[in-house]
């Protein structure tokens, strides 16, 4: 089994995916009225077929919510997974 991690690179504005140490994805971003806008993802060729995009969703939009932030989903890819997961509607602005 692999180990994932999702870590806050605030220098390059982007959620890096980690499988193993590798970076597999990313989920770029730019903060606005005190809200962070994610604006693309994507996940490395070589890791696709795999669901970590889905994991990237999941564990970035949990990590926001532990620190209290809130979340536009600019991104069609985190707009399709906030509105297949309703559990995330406390975090999720317009």
């Amino acid at each position: 089994m692999s180990e994932i991690e999702v870590r806050d690179n605030a220098q390059q504005h982007r959620f890096e995916l980690l499988v193993d140490g590798a970076m597999a994805g990313m989920a770029a971003y730019r903060l606005r009225d005190g809200a962070v806008v994610i604006t693309h993802s994507e996940v490395d060729r070589q890791f696709r077929g795999q669901g970590l995009g889905n994991e990237l969703a999941q564990r970035t939009l949990d990590l926001l919510r532990s620190r209290g932030d809130k979340v536009v989903p600019v991104c069609p890819f985190f707009a399709r997974y906030v509105e297949e997961h309703p559990t995330y509607d406390d975090i999720i602005v317009s």
